[in-house]
């Protein structure tokens, strides 16, 4: 018996020094916009196949939203993928941020529930017809947390110069209402699927990756053509600013997605590495897929700015 007990002693002996040893994984957290969580959920389950003991932590909130959470609440974050390169620009840099990489592109569409008998015979001459109807309800998202709720209200202004049709934008909006503004466009889809919203305004990736029916715009208005972009800038929102109660003016633009690591982050390192894999070819083949365009190369004000790692996927605008 008591050969018996300290055999089992023994081998919990054994056994703890074991645990005791084992190495932490390491972690990466990534913030990204609501429109790209889909696609970066694959990345991370590819990248961490690729570094064992590696655990990516993906979090979505709005762009600017998720912006304010590392500039002025100090979130710890490793890697920051915005769903317009401005905010990074407007929020982030030089304090927080040293560069900021344009990686991919998107249109603005008007989606519906598939099938939805609200948008039967709906077509580019005719949408605004279609959410100024009795009973129709559009969703937006907040334009001071994400860039798809300004970019719904830019849409509207264009509308209005494309069609002639004055005053257009604010019929819709006063119709609408505050009732169905969500932090976050992606925010909006259960609403969707529920049918207590009939319409809203989001890019082309987000419904083809969720499978819902909509309408491509015109260029000319869906801020997806970057021929257009002086167009594109006579539409502009007021935000929120950088400081508590400032408000800055954005202004329309073709949509560029951007890519940065902030200043400080926990694991710079694992940040790098993957910002190297979302701009390589299989990188870039997983956003495809799930309906974004890439730049290629990628886009950057300064070269002299981005990482050395990652330079030769850049290509340096100056602007």
């Amino acid at each position: 018996m008591k050969k018996e007990r300290w055999f089992v002693f023994s081998a919990i002996l054994l056994f703890l020094p074991a645990c005791g040893g084992r190495k932490k994984g390491e972690t990466l957290k990534i913030l990204t916009a609501g429109s790209l969580a889909v696609p970066f959920k694959e990345l991370a389950s590819i990248f961490e196949k690729d570094r064992p003991g590696l655990q990516v932590e993906l979090e979505s909130h709005g762009s600017r939203q998720c912006a304010r959470m590392i500039a002025a609440l100090g979130r710890p974050c490793d890697l920051f993928a915005s769903a317009d390169y401005k905010v990074v620009e407007d929020l982030l840099v030089p304090e927080k941020a040293r560069f900021n990489i344009r990686f991919c592109t998107n249109q603005m569409v008007l989606a519906w529930r598939k099938g939805s008998p609200k948008a039967e015979g709906i077509g580019r001459s005719n949408w605004f017809d279609y959410l100024l109807k009795k009973g129709a309800i559009l969703g937006r998202s907040d334009p001071d947390s994400d860039p798809c709720g300004y970019r719904t209200v830019m849409v509207l202004q264009l509308a209005e110069r494309f069609y002639k049709k004055p005053g257009l934008a604010g019929k819709i909006l006063d119709r609408a209402g505050d009732r169905y503004i969500r932090p976050k466009e992606t925010d909006l889809l259960a609403l969707l699927e529920a049918g207590e919203i009939d319409f809203l305004f989001i890019y082309r990736s987000v419904a083809l990756q969720h499978g819902l029916g909509y309408l491509r715009l015109p260029p000319e208005i869906d801020l997806g053509d970057p021929s257009k972009a002086a167009l594109y800038a006579k539409a502009e929102v007021k935000v929120r600013g950088k400081t508590p109660g400032s408000r800055i003016v954005v202004k329309g633009s073709p949509i560029q997605y951007s890519v940065t690591v902030p200043e400080g982050a926990p694991n710079r390192k694992a940040a790098l590495a993957f910002l190297g894999f979302l701009l390589s070819p299989r990188g870039r083949a997983v956003m495809e897929k799930n309906g974004q365009a890439c730049l290629v190369p990628a886009l950057c004000r300064s070269l002299e700015a981005v990482p050395p790692e990652v330079r030769p996927f850049c290509k340096e605008t100056g602007k």
